[in-house]
């Protein structure tokens, strides 16, 4: 979107129209797409996704603090679960919130509401992996790091000091982006565009009468999906008129993936999705709102394995080159890419393109022996064919 300003001059409320009729033969709705995010109700804006915005700024302090080594480990963990009213943040407007990172990762209504033996693996995951930062690398940050010894390595040239533990992973990376899979792809593929969600209780019939919550603008219906749109754009200054990178999370990712030829377009057709999905639920068109869900999931799933698939093979390559610091740079990113490939969703079903125990198969493989320090081209191609193989790309398309 960035350079491209969402196409705002070329994209002027297209119609879409739907010409099925519904049991009672009645005519379904039309469905205009809006030029922008922006919808109201007697006068009133009705989007508000204010708590994304709010666990998007966390994150960003969250990952700033896990690279700082004047933390704790349970000031870390404080940070990650936040207490409304606890002094976890730098920014007080966080420390008044009563939301947290730890609550919504791995906690989606397909995915998770049934399985929370996987859930609190997850969650365990992470609390290991902060553990590990602050017990390992934080404690031996001065030291220069070998395998089976956590320190820092420099990157050549005099570049930057990476801090990495006994396995060659800085756990940083694997953190931040397990975020990007784990919270914010989750929530947004398999929580808030889920009819599950959409649809619960009494939504459809309040949402076709227009009966707002008390005391809002908007019915619940609608609030959900801006839910949704804010995990993506809630960092964002303007956003009915986004320009991403406006965080470290989703917004950057997609930003660096629309920059690649070989997939550019990917952020107009999100954000065009986003908002006649939106439009839909106030023209009461509900298969419309469906079928634009499936094209946010289908192509959200692909920027985490296009990014994935980039940094395996930009760490071969540096590899290669003996740039150890920079290589176990690259490598952990991409493989905090690959982490959350299970959050991914294939549209038209209840499933991830990896599932949570092939995507264990891969961690379990990097973690053997000495990890990074050990790592093989032979099996970061392996992984990245076997990555590209479920998604419409080819690992060659995403070296740029």
């Amino acid at each position: 979107m960035k350079k491209i300003a969402l196409s705002l001059f070329t994209i002027a409320a297209v119609l879409t129209s739907c010409s099925s009729d519904d049991d009672n033969g009645a005519s379904v709705p039309q469905v205009s797409t809006p030029v922008t995010y922006e919808f109201s109700r007697d006068g009133n804006s009705t989007v508000s996704f204010s708590g994304q915005t709010t666990r998007i700024a966390m994150g960003e302090e969250f990952v700033t603090a896990l690279k700082d080594n004047a933390y704790s480990e349970a000031q870390l963990d404080a940070m990650f679960a936040h207490v409304e009213g606890a002094n976890d943040f730098l920014d007080a407007d966080l420390n008044a919130s009563d939301k947290s990172l730890r609550s919504k990762v791995a906690a989606s209504q397909d995915y998770f509401s049934a399985n929370t033996t996987d859930a609190n693996a997850i969650k365990t995951q992470f609390d290991t992996w902060i553990s590990d930062q602050a017990t390992n690398v934080f404690s031996n940050w001065d030291n220069t790091a070998s395998a089976g010894n956590a320190g820092q390595l420099q990157q050549a040239g005099g570049g930057t000091v990476r801090y990495i533990n006994a396995k060659g992973f800085e756990l940083n990376q694997f953190v931040a982006k397990g975020l990007i899979g784990s919270l914010m792809t989750d929530q947004i593929l398999n929580n808030y565009l889920s009819p599950a969600v959409l649809d619960e209780a009494s939504n459809i019939s309040n949402n076709d009468n227009d009966i707002v919550e008390e005391g809002k603008s908007y019915t619940t219906m609608e609030h959900k999906w801006d839910e949704a749109f804010g995990y993506l754009y809630g960092a964002e200054a303007d956003a009915t008129m986004p320009t991403l990178d406006a965080d470290s999370f989703l917004s950057e990712y997609m930003d660096r993936v629309e920059a690649d030829q070989d997939f550019a377009g990917i952020a107009q057709t999100v954000y065009d999705a986003f908002k006649l999905g939106r439009a839909a639920i106030v023209a009461k068109n509900y298969t419309v709102r469906d079928a634009q869900a499936e094209i946010i999931r289908e192509n959200i799933s692909k920027i985490l394995a296009v990014r994935g698939v980039y940094y395996l093979q930009r760490g071969k390559e540096v590899l290669a080159e003996g740039d150890m610091a920079s290589a176990f740079h690259q490598l952990s990113e991409g493989f905090g890419f690959v982490y959350s490939l299970q959050f991914t969703r294939q549209p038209g079903t209840n499933s991830p393109y990896f599932s949570k125990s092939e995507v264990d198969a891969f961690m379990a493989q990097i973690s053997a022996g000495n990890g990074f320090w050990d790592i093989t081209p032979e099996t970061l191609d392996a992984i990245s064919t076997a990555i590209a193989d479920r998604f419409d790309f080819t690992v060659a398309q995403t070296i740029n």
